[in-house]
């Protein structure tokens, strides 16, 4: 196709062709978006399991994630296609969603203060379990918030850019999560290891809760949305009056390759999740050979207490590994996904991912399991961007934001399963070791390497559509 044919048909369908440049800025809201939830990642279970959190509380209290996934995004997708105002369609979502974020990532760590005051207003003695509550009241805002932004964001590809960057603009979006969560995971154990500085839990919330805001006001700014034609400022009143089950059935119905591509999700996301929720505390617990503290006496949290810190830091590292892997090889897997097909290279990504699992699940030794880890960031990588572009091809023209709120069903769903189920089984598998009671959260890698693999089958039998 020439030049200016190619300029014509971008006139006309009002979609435009992002330089690199153009991608990278549109891509830096996504970057905050990441840094907050990565923090949130790693660090939630050491601040609730603080406050006396069990191994299925803290599953519990993971909830927050997949249920306002499956309750938030949807809603927040179908309204946003349903929005004209004079700020855009999906902007409005991505800077509600950044302001109550970063305002419930600085209340979070500073959970037991809030109870407090919230008892000495009341005249109540606080309960035991007073902090807790205030801590998983805001992971439930946390994630709604983020949710609240991630579907919007994600739908802004189909509304504004041309099809045939749709996977290149999916992996900048990799590229970042891969930065973002890099810098949010090993600030604090670079500042320990250059500095001798440990930055304190409350200090990295409220650095969190600054890049979240100050990403998505840039991207807010800065990004400009195609402007709606009048017959497409309403998506078509037949689809706003259907049921949400009615819209899912006809969404699972619009390809036989739009059913496989969300069974892959499924599975995938079960493996993912086995490693985000459960990661850190497997670093405490097995690789560092913490007891569990949840039924110890202060002085016995006090004797460990450097010893978390340490683990913790650990942990962190491994997930600047991890992301640090996502980032360099995003952009590549978007290259290498236009050439040889998004199917293939994401199968082998996902195949990569399940060994790195599976031969974590044996070790303990702390540079293997970062090697490992490293490893895994390819298959995360391409799990960031490749379903996304596979499903863009058969998203109908202003369903946009309704479609990839369905689609994060596929991937809110599983992590229940993962909070409830597999927390249960693991808080079921407990052991006794010479330092006291721990439990078997290597378990979750086995599981999630199973389940990976099982993507890959799936992702092997879709019929991949050749893009117009």
């Amino acid at each position: 196709m020439g030049e200016f044919d190619r300029e014509s048909i971008e006139q006309k369908s009002g979609l435009r062709k992002l330089t690199t440049m153009q991608l990278l800025n549109f891509c830096l809201g996504f970057f905050g978006l990441q840094f907050a939830w990565q923090m949130r990642i790693i660090l939630s279970g050491p601040v609730t399991e603080n406050f006396g959190a069990s191994p299925f509380l803290f599953g519990l209290i993971w909830l927050a994630g997949p249920v306002t996934g499956m309750v938030v995004q949807p809603i927040i997708g179908a309204m946003s296609d349903k929005t004209h105002t004079k700020f855009g369609r999906r902007r409005p979502y991505l800077m509600l969603g950044a302001i109550f974020a970063a305002i419930a990532l600085w209340a979070f760590p500073n959970s037991q203060g809030i109870a407090q005051i919230i008892a000495d207003k009341l005249h109540t003695p606080l309960p035991v379990f007073g902090a807790l509550i205030v801590a998983a009241i805001m992971i439930w805002v946390i994630d709604a918030c983020v949710n609240a932004a991630q579907g919007p964001y994600r739908a802004l590809i189909p509304d504004n850019i041309v099809p045939e960057q749709h996977a290149i603009a999916n992996s900048y979006l990799s590229f970042a999560i891969g930065l973002g969560s890099v810098i949010a995971a090993g600030t604090a154990p670079v500042l320990k290891l250059l500095f001798n500085y440990q930055m304190s839990l409350e200090a990295q919330f409220v650095m969190a809760a600054l890049a979240f805001l100050l990403g998505m006001t840039w991207t807010c700014i800065t990004f400009k949305e195609k402007p709606l034609e009048k017959p497409q400022q309403i998506v078509d009143e037949k689809i706003s009056k259907q049921s949400f089950w009615t819209q899912l059935k006809d969404f699972l119905e619009t390809s036989p390759e739009v059913y496989k591509i969300c069974m892959m999700q499924f599975c995938t996301w079960i493996g993912v999740m086995c490693m985000f929720i459960f990661f850190t505390q497997f670093a405490i617990h097995i690789v560092y050979a913490i007891p569990d503290l949840t039924v110890v006496s202060d002085e016995m949290k006090e004797h460990y207490a450097t010893a978390t810190v340490v683990a913790t830091n650990f942990s962190s590292i491994c997930f600047a590994i991890l992301n640090l892997v996502c980032f360099v090889v995003s952009i590549p897997i978007g290259v290498l996904s236009t050439k040889y097909g998004n199917k293939r290279v994401h199968m082998i990504s996902l195949l990569i991912m399940a060994v790195s699992y599976l031969l974590m699940s044996f070790m303990t030794n702390p540079g293997t399991v970062m090697v490992l880890m490293g490893l895994a960031g390819i298959g995360w990588a391409s799990i960031l961007s490749l379903p996304f572009a596979m499903l863009s091809e058969y998203i109908k023209k202003g369903s946009e934001g309704s479609v990839m709120g369905i689609f994060n069903i596929f991937i809110a769903g599983p992590q229940i399963l993962v909070c409830t189920l597999i927390a249960w089984f693991i808080s079921h598998c407990a052991m006794t070791t010479p330092k006291g009671l721990n439990y078997h959260w290597e378990y979750s890698f086995v599981i999630g390497a199973i389940v990976l693999f099982v993507a890959a089958i799936i992702t092997k039998m879709i019929h991949e559509k050749k893009p117009e």
